[in-house]
């Protein structure tokens, strides 16, 4: 076929689009000074979990439901063939949750041998600031209970609290489900 580009020509040309299209890209070094979290709301407060503390995003599952546990255990759902607990975070909070279930997720948090759904009001996509913005103070948290998971915050329009789901999974108290 005349004309017709060999494999060679052909990859030559693929990898010359790939670095065209690759020069409006942010540079790597601005990339290290980035910090990137999964961006969430518990009633009106939003935080932010960092991208390795999140294993998954989920719509809200189907669950059944559990006799003797604590209100903020929703149940336990199967999730591929596995079951996975599922926790509303407002209650476990004391806020409350939602009604517009529509916009309700369950984030997966997977850490040693805790495999657990975190359910929260809104998932608000991925969330990026520059790492010389973190203030690591919490001082003026919305409330007390959120501190030993809170590791600090971005001041945007409102405060970002960085949330840590690993701290959560270490706590006695979120262990401490029956009635």
């Amino acid at each position: 076929m005349p004309g017709a580009l060999t494999a060679f020509e052909l990859l030559l040309e693929i990898d010359q689009r790939c670095r065209s299209l690759a020069a409006g890209l942010a540079p790597a070094q601005a990339q290290l000074d980035t910090w990137s979290g999964i961006g969430f709301r518990i009633g009106e407060h939003c935080f932010v979990a960092p991208m390795g503390e999140i294993a998954e995003i989920l719509h809200e599952p189907r669950f059944t439901l559990l006799p003797g546990v604590k209100p903020w255990v929703k149940g336990v759902a199967n999730l591929r063939g596995q079951l996975l607990p599922i926790m509303d975070l407002c209650g476990f909070f004391g806020v409350e949750l939602s009604p517009l279930r529509k916009q309700r997720r369950v984030l997966v948090l997977e850490y040693k041998d805790v495999f657990v759904g975190l359910q929260v009001d809104e998932v608000q996509g991925m969330q990026h600031f520059a790492h010389a913005d973190l203030n690591t103070g919490t001082q003026a948290l919305p409330h007390p209970m959120f501190a030993p998971y809170v590791q600090g915050h971005f001041a945007e329009e409102h405060p970002w609290w960085v949330f840590s789901p690993f701290a959560l999974a270490r706590a006695p108290q979120f262990w401490a489900v029956a009635v």
